[in-house]
């Protein structure tokens, strides 16, 4: 399958994405690290927002850099490091010709393979209203499906000894599967995942042009690894299992690892990495996914905020609610 050139993995490991020695408990998540190491050859980021010269007051007030955070400095192990990504920019997006929703394909699908205990994962309704507010496309959550179903390659992960099934099978599979007015699909799945035999893990994996994708919610619950939870265990797996989503959803819209601004297009090497990224587009990716799906991007932000909140999230929340007030006001 040609899309298999063009996967774009989030691989998430504490110790790195290859790593086969012995499992250890994910760092707490933080916002802000350390980091020391050579600096990846990128476009300057506020140019690689792009020209601006005709946008309204409230568009430009919607791509202020000023509402993000920089890229920090790559460090060892984190993902720059090992893959030094040039990035793209939004001119470089917009003529490289990505999949975009039309009247025929403009929903969002999610596909459960499996079980996904309510005691383990973030309602799925929940998590696809987030989905439909990110992007401000119709979303559909659609029967549950055995994964045995997908006849996946199986096996046994020597650290944690508990089933994986290999990612790529699934995106052939998955397919297969698209619906006709299916703009993407992305299966969820309790089961762990690999993308190939000599990675650990993957936390999710998605095509850049089939339009799939798939996500396990596995690893976000400190259980998988034996370890007790923590009082706000069930914040930290609603909000990388947020992540993961809304990342592996960019992806299917031609997005590939952002390494202009902190953003949740990053590409992450380690689970402290992972966490330290925000939930929120910069304003070069923002700008992809806007002029891609033509939303209202201040009624995208106090949709978010709404989403973010039945999640839980209320940090995001009153992020969303504040862009969404400036963005009023610059109109």
């Amino acid at each position: 399958m040609r899309a298999l050139n063009l996967l774009v993995i989030l691989g998430l490991l504490a110790l790195g994405c290859r790593d086969r020695a012995a499992p250890r408990e994910p760092p707490a998540p933080r916002r802000e690290m350390a980091r020391t190491g050579p600096k990846a050859p990128v476009p300057k980021p506020i140019a690689a927002i792009g020209d601006q010269g005709e946008l309204s007051p409230a568009e430009r007030r919607a791509l202020d850099p000023a509402d993000h955070a920089p890229r920090p400095e790559p460090g060892p192990g984190d993902w720059l490091s090992a893959h030094p990504e040039r990035g793209q920019t939004f001119a470089q997006y917009e003529r490289s010709s990505p999949n975009r929703p039309d009247e025929r394909r403009r929903v969002l699908y999610l596909l459960p393979l499996g079980e996904l205990p309510a005691e383990r994962t973030p309602p799925l309704e929940d998590l696809a209203a987030l989905v439909a507010a990110f992007f401000q496309l119709e979303v559909r959550i659609l029967p549950a499906v055995d994964l045995a179903t997908a006849a996946a390659t199986r096996r046994t992960n020597d650290d944690t000894g508990k089933p994986q099934v290999l990612a790529p099978d699934l995106l052939r599979w998955l397919t297969l599967q698209v619906p006709r007015d299916a703009y993407a699909l992305m299966a969820v799945t309790m089961t762990d995942l690999y993308p190939e035999p000599s990675w650990n893990f993957v936390y999710g994996q998605a095509t850049l042009t089939e339009r799939v994708g798939v996500q396990s919610f596995a690893r976000y619950d400190p259980a998988f690894f034996g370890k007790p939870r923590p009082d706000d265990w069930r914040r930290t797996l609603t909000r990388r299992s947020a992540q993961v989503l809304v990342h592996e959803l960019a992806h299917m819209f031609g997005l590939p690892h952002c390494v202009h601004w902190s953003c949740v297009v990053a590409g992450a090497n380690h689970q402290a990495e992972f966490d330290a990224h925000p939930l929120h587009p910069c304003p070069v990716c923002l700008r992809k996914l806007w002029w891609n799906i033509g939303f209202d991007l201040g009624a995208r932000e106090a949709a978010l905020a709404v989403a973010w909140r039945r999640l839980g999230l209320d940090d995001e929340a009153a992020w969303s609610e504040a862009r969404a007030r400036a963005i009023a006001d610059a109109r």
